[in-house]
């Protein structure tokens, strides 16, 4: 089995369903442990209603799978505004297991499958990308857009600013308008961890 899957409590809302997708590295995905995510997921569905899917991978090929089992099999694809990867990395890399694989291999795994979604990043790992990466990443996958922080996890996490701009979502649809209301409530949280968006 190489990823594991749960459906996070929901708070019943009336408004189109916004949902985010959660995939997080785990060292191994058979321990059953709770982790700091799923808290902070859990804690957005009840805070603000937005509801998540929470699923983890240790492999590459449980990367695939995920996304492959999001694509094919859930009905609510279509729903999911945002894509969120907490796991370390370096600055166009990820970590899984001990492995590094570029962005522009995660690229060729999510290869014409996340039109219109927004791949978010937590601080887990920093994302630097230069133009010429950020444009054959969202080339490659149809991404409306690829968003994390130039500064890593030192003692500050991401989570409190992820949940806000995840939750801007359900007050406005327009991405920039989103980032610019993100700058306007949290500056000094999105200046600290230097909040990107590359699209």
């Amino acid at each position: 089995m190489l990823a594991k899957r749960r459906q996070l409590p929901q708070k019943p809302t009336n408004d189109t369903e916004r949902f985010i997708y959660c995939l997080e590295a785990v060292d191994a995905i058979e321990t059953d442990t709770v982790t700091e995510v799923q808290k902070n997921l859990e804690q957005l569905a009840i805070q603000y209603g937005v509801a998540s899917i929470y699923q983890t991978c240790d492999t590459i090929e449980g990367l695939e799978d995920s996304l492959n089992a999001l694509v094919m099999d859930d009905h609510h694809f279509k729903d999911y505004e945002i894509i969120y990867l907490v796991m370390t990395g370096e600055a166009n890399s990820v970590c899984l297991n001990g492995y590094y694989y570029s962005l522009q291999e995660i690229a060729e795994v999510f290869e014409g499958r996340l039109r219109g979604k927004i791949l978010h990043f937590s601080n887990a790992k920093v994302l630097d990308l230069d133009e010429e990466e950020a444009q054959y990443f969202l080339d490659i996958t149809n991404a409306k857009a690829v968003s994390g922080y130039g500064n890593a996890f030192d003692g500050i996490s991401s989570s409190h600013l992820d949940k806000a701009f995840f939750n801007l979502f359900k007050e406005e649809d327009d991405m920039f308008e989103v980032v610019e209301e993100l700058h306007r409530r949290h500056y000094d949280a999105c200046k600290i961890l230097d909040f990107r968006l590359y699209y």
